[in-house]
């Protein structure tokens, strides 16, 4: 309950407008509730028009009609009182608001929509933080594909609600509050390409219940997709290799999957999009009782496309685990965890497909264990033979820390290396047309991160990238400019703004292949020698039988 002293009442607000010299002549209140307002008080105190615009909110953004009669009315309040301002209130005043007016300076003033999205948020940000009526925006007035990621969600608000957007307690049946996470849905996802009988599960509730349980698994309290995310190596975190053991492992060049298994028919994926696949037909089995499938398990891995005789063969590398059967092994060491692989995933895959319990040929995919090694063998990965060997692109190493348990989200600990010239940053591309007073147009290529309002960089606009606006696109930078490498149609969204200094950090501070080497051979972690046993010793002497 927030004290009488902190409440910022009508008295108030007309007070501080009075101060200012500004009058209000409007006030449209678009909460879904009566508490906040008497309207015969503000309309006879202050002399200032009321109007009642029941706008629901929470998941549902205004509609068309609510949207036209708020532009209706304000334009017809400005041409009329031209001197005098609109005050306009939701609960928060950042997303039933910021539609809104955003609405208004698109359809009247023919804003382009991200400006529009963009002046609010610097008048009040964080500005709209819901993705569903980013969302909406950009399916009324752009595409939606182009719809730009929310910002973070305001320290005061909470993640998971137990009230609506106007204070109301939401409730389950059984009058317990209901916590509320909001998830990006993407539609019309695609699986990996050259994988058939893959669908994309959008029936509800069935999709939020894989979601949560993944989340849950990974006890990742925030929305999105929860799975462990390396950093780039630098010349810092190059000292990780000598404080604690690490093993590696080959960087393939595939895409990200989580994969929850629940029992036959029930194996799901999570992209990093938090999109989630239905895989059927993949089999997984219990160790001691090949004819049940394993239940309550998640598994962390990558589809690739392995090329033989000529043909793409994809395969999903299992490189980590979270839970097996309920248990959490994610919080054991990693050797435990590659041990659990390889013992109760991949070993009894083999043992049913051997005593023909199922067809593997019918799967949509083979599964296979990602094999690590202790880091001294790094040489080997990269110059030796190895690379030749697998058949699908390696694009650098990734490292893993041997003592620490599984880690959700951004993990400082879990390194990858690329050569320095191929370190990359996912950026959103913007192409934006530049005319000032006496200049020729321009066309600009601008590259966001994620949450930033400002662009980080500029590219080069080749007729390729132009084709690639509003796109996830990866660069790498020369020295001197940023240049494309491929647009990642795999991510909705762009690098977060550490993800993609830690990338710039390795591009100014490399660390090149002939250092990664001299650390992994020659300085890197060594457990101390265990105590030899003295087999020297003479042995115990004979017990002598009593007399």
């Amino acid at each position: 309950m927030i004290p009488e002293f902190s409440v910022f009442n009508l008295d108030l607000l007309f007070g501080s407008l009075k101060t200012m010299k500004v009058k209000m002549g409007l006030l449209i209140d678009l909460t879904n509730t009566t508490r906040f307002y008497n309207s015969k008080e503000v309309e006879e105190k202050y002399d200032c028009r009321y109007v009642k615009m029941q706008c629901r909110g929470h998941g549902e953004t205004p509609s068309m009609d609510q949207t036209q009669a708020f532009i209706q009315m304000c334009a017809r309040f400005i041409n009329q009182k031209p001197l005098e301002v609109i005050g306009v209130h939701c609960t928060h005043g950042f997303n039933r608001t910021g539609f809104l007016i955003i609405s208004y300076l698109v359809e009247q003033f023919s804003w382009e929509l991200q400006a529009a999205i963009q002046c609010f948020a610097r008048a009040r940000p964080p500005g709209i933080y819901k993705q569903d009526y980013l969302q909406e925006l950009y399916r009324r007035y752009d595409e939606v594909e182009n719809t730009i990621p929310a910002p973070p969600l305001p320290d005061w608000c909470d993640e998971e609600e137990t009230v609506d957007d106007d204070g109301q307690s939401i409730t389950q049946a059984n009058g317990r509050p209901n916590k509320i996470k909001k998830e990006f849905h993407k539609k019309d996802a695609k699986f990996m390409e050259g994988v058939k009988g893959v669908s994309q599960l959008k029936l509800q509730p069935k999709l939020s219940e894989v979601q949560k349980k993944v989340q849950a698994m990974c006890e990742w309290k925030k929305s999105g997709f929860p799975g462990s995310q390396p950093v780039s190596m630098d010349i810092h975190n190059l000292n990780f290799l000598k404080q604690k053991p690490y093993k590696v492992s080959w960087k393939a060049d595939g895409t990200r999957y989580m994969a929850l298994v629940d029992g036959p028919n029930e194996v799901f994926m999570v992209d990093r999009d938090n999109t989630v696949f239905h895989i059927p037909g993949l089999n997984f089995r219990q160790r001691k009782d090949l004819k049940l499938h394993l239940r309550d398990t998640l598994l962390d891995g990558e589809m690739i496309l392995d090329t033989v005789e000529g043909k793409s063969v994809p395969r999903f590398l299992v490189y980590d685990i979270v839970r097996f059967e309920g248990k959490e092994v994610g919080k054991v060491d990693f050797n435990t965890r590659l041990v659990c692989i390889e013992r109760e995933i991949i070993g009894p895959r083999h043992a049913a497909i051997t005593q023909g319990l199922f067809d593997k040929t019918k799967e949509p995919f083979s599964v296979r264990m990602k094999p690590f090694w202790d880091v001294s063998v790094c040489r080997k990965i990269l110059d030796g033979s190895f690379a030749s060997q697998v058949s699908h692109e390696v694009d650098g190493l990734i490292f893993q820390p041997v003592p620490d348990p599984y880690e959700p989200g951004r993990c400082k600990n879990v390194l990858k290396w690329k050569p320095p010239d191929m370190n990359s940053i996912d950026f959103k591309l913007q192409v934006v047309k530049e005319c000032g007073e006496g200049m020729l147009p321009t066309t600009k290529g601008y590259l966001y991160v994620l949450h930033q309002q400002a662009p980080l960089a500029q590219i080069k606009l080749t007729k390729e990238l132009k084709e690639l606006d509003g796109k996830i696109i990866e660069c790498s930078y020369n020295g001197k400019d940023w240049v494309f490498m491929r647009q990642r149609t795999d991510k909705s969204f762009p690098n977060s703004i550490s993800t993609a200094q830690g990338v710039w950090e390795s591009i100014r501070s490399p660390v090149t292949k002939e250092l990664l080497f001299q650390v992994a051979e020659n300085e890197r972690f060594k457990a101390p020698p265990k105590p030899q046993q003295r087999d020297d010793l003479m042995p115990p002497p004979a017990k002598i039988p009593k007399r």
